[in-house]
């Protein structure tokens, strides 16, 4: 698979709306490394963290817009919402499969972070017993609010993943090609949440609120999702404070420059564009690129 970097479509090849859906996708990460980007462990284990945090977080939207699909009364959103179930439900098997087949054989034990996984999307922000139907709605809407502002970030980190320069340093092809396909999925779907939330109701007090616990609740889990791999990861088991952070933070500067990891600075200035009156989520990235990369992806491909 080439990189895509620097290959954006034009507004030309602009495919207009498009009609979304699941992939069948089969990967074979047999040969994949454990830093499957070479040279940049701290890249490749941060981004293997999204298979263990993915899971039980997209299942989560499924469980969630499958409670709010029967209120939506819009037939496009309706259909959209549909889409964006199948697509996201197919990336949680596919994340599930590399945790089983690939992360087990590298020795990389991920039981006790998934069971914290399953306890906080299913526990703490999941639907909740013995509400009133008014607490229930009031409580369904601020999970749609939290999945819109979670799905900016994968929406920015899947333009990324289509224009990054992983290809040019030789990373893995079916690795990268697992986390490319979900990222052109969330860059072609990554209207629905924001347009299902303020179907619901918007108010720049509940966008505020969602962004003010998503952006420090999916750093806190990557980190200790990180923290919890390289603890079995020779490469970084053995450091200790401060070389364990030097490694880290110089590590982060040599691969993001590299364009093999998103640089923060870039995150943190998209996290205010959420912010900017009349944004919409469809500023981000670029469907024809995404359609155009799921059209050759050997992964979906081989599933037929």
């Amino acid at each position: 698979m080439t990189s895509t970097h620097g290959t954006r479509s034009t507004a030309e090849t602009d495919p207009g709306d498009v009609e979304l859906h699941a992939r069948n996708v089969e990967f074979d990460l047999t040969e994949a490394p454990l830093h499957w980007i070479p040279d940049s462990p701290v890249s490749s284990n941060m981004i293997t963290t999204l298979n263990l945090l993915l899971p039980e977080g997209e299942r989560w939207f499924v469980e969630t817009f499958n409670e709010a699909l029967p209120m939506i009364k819009d037939e496009k959103l309706a259909a959209d919402v549909r889409g964006f179930v199948g697509q996201e439900a197919m990336h949680a098997e596919a994340h599930d499969k590399a945790v089983q087949t690939w992360l087990t054989k590298r020795d990389i034990d991920a039981s006790g972070y998934q069971a914290q996984m399953e306890w906080i999307f299913r526990r703490v922000i999941g639907p909740r017993d013995g509400q009133t139907p008014r607490d229930r709605q009031k409580h369904l809407i601020e999970r749609l609010w939290l999945i819109a502002a979670i799905e900016h970030y994968t929406a920015l980190l899947g333009d990324f993943a289509l224009n990054c320069t992983w290809a040019e340093h030789g990373a893995d092809p079916n690795m990268m090609d697992m986390f490319v396909w979900h990222g052109a999925e969330e860059v072609e779907h990554r209207s629905v949440a924001h347009e299902v939330a303020a179907y619901f109701g918007d108010s720049p007090l509940r966008r505020g609120r969602a962004m003010a616990l998503a952006l420090p609740f999916l750093v806190i889990l990557l980190v200790r999702g990180f923290r919890h791999i390289n603890r079995q990861d020779p490469t970084f088991a053995e450091l200790r404070l401060p070389a364990e952070i030097y490694k880290y933070v110089h590590d982060y500067f040599v691969e993001s420059r590299a364009g093999v990891f998103p640089k923060i600075s870039s995150l943190a200035l998209a996290t205010a564009t959420y912010f900017k009156p009349g944004f919409h989520p469809s500023d981000i990235g670029d469907t024809a690129q995404a359609v155009a990369f799921l059209a050759t992806s050997p992964g979906a491909r081989r599933a037929g």
